[in-house]
């Protein structure tokens, strides 16, 4: 059997995986992260590595991939720009190389996902096929025809930041103002139940401090029957589906696949009315064709997908 070490870069902790060539997660280290400066996470990256590779001695290592947040040169391993750690530029390939004498094969964390997603996940057996992260913020990666999609400049996949509503949006961290990230994400779901709450004054979310509230609250409260959770996630639920159906118009996906926290909730409050809404919106492709489904592999996603793109060989080998 062999093996290879998935690497998941957040901006809160790093995660190594030891994964199977089935998609298998044998064993998980982490470490939080207290900073972002490139040094301090290389090394912590380093740490979690090498206890992965101490568990493997003996056995057949093919090699290590990472996800990371930003816009990556594929060819180098710099990450040209990464809001979530204020990076521009940083030499990431190039770092790691250096402290594990070992290549490291990097991409865009949500394409890693992405490709997880669709080799041993919810996309598996299609051609086509989109995974949209709903927490935070949104990612996503695109399949088509079998490949993953990446673009002339390895930016292809920011489905977060297609505007929806650039007239009355919500303001989105990139300055444009309604992206789908603003209005569809967790936070974005936060942001219409503050914009609702003065009509509820009763709200059950109200008797607690909004910087506590969370998707997962407010559904809880919603299928309690607070109008407030109610009408929060009817707005939301409506956003999603209008960058639901434009990624449909774009790319006309056989699965589409929802991640992140937002987006495992049961399918009759979640999958089953989005499908719904999302087949009236939609126009110049056949109605119903698309699943919208949960995803499979949650919080593992960026890892395996980072262990497929190992196995794979790298970014050469996905184009």
């Amino acid at each position: 059997m062999k093996y290879a070490i998935g690497i998941d870069l957040g901006g809160s902790h790093t995660l190594a995986a030891i994964v199977d060539e089935r998609g298998r997660i044998l064993s998980k280290f982490k470490r939080e992260l207290t900073a972002h400066d490139p040094s301090y996470v290389v090394g912590e990256i380093a740490k979690v590595v090498g206890k992965a590779c101490r568990a493997l001695r003996g056995k057949n290592l093919v090699g290590i991939g990472l996800g990371s947040p930003g816009n990556i040169d594929g060819k180098s391993g710099v990450i040209r720009y990464s809001p979530n750690f204020g990076w521009h530029d940083v030499p990431l390939g190039s770092l790691l190389f250096k402290k594990l004498d070992q290549r490291v094969h990097i991409l865009n964390d949500a394409r890693c996902a992405a490709l997880g997603e669709y080799e041993h996940g919810s996309g598996r057996g299609t051609k086509d096929f989109v995974l949209i992260t709903l927490g935070t913020g949104i990612g996503g990666g695109i399949i088509a025809g079998g490949r993953l999609v990446m673009g002339a400049a390895m930016g292809a996949g920011e489905i977060g930041h297609h505007q929806i509503r650039p007239i009355d949006g919500f303001v989105c961290n990139c300055g444009k103002t309604g992206c789908f990230e603003a209005q569809a994400s967790g936070t974005g779901m936060l942001r219409h139940a503050l914009a609702l709450a003065s009509s509820f004054p009763r709200s059950v979310l109200l008797a607690g401090d909004p910087a506590a509230w969370g998707s997962k609250m407010i559904r809880e409260a919603m299928l309690a029957g607070d109008g407030h959770a109610a009408a929060t996630w009817d707005r939301w639920l409506a956003d999603l589906a209008i960058g639901v159906s434009n990624i449909i118009a774009f790319v006309n996906p056989e699965v589409i696949a929802l991640g992140g926290g937002a987006g495992q909730a049961d399918k009759r409050i979640l999958a089953a009315p989005l499908t719904e809404m999302v087949d009236k919106l939609t126009t110049m492709s056949p109605r119903g064709q698309t699943k919208i489904i949960s995803a499979k592999l949650g919080n593992d996603a960026g890892a395996v997908g980072a262990a497929t793109l190992a196995f794979r060989g790298g970014i050469k080998a996905l184009r």
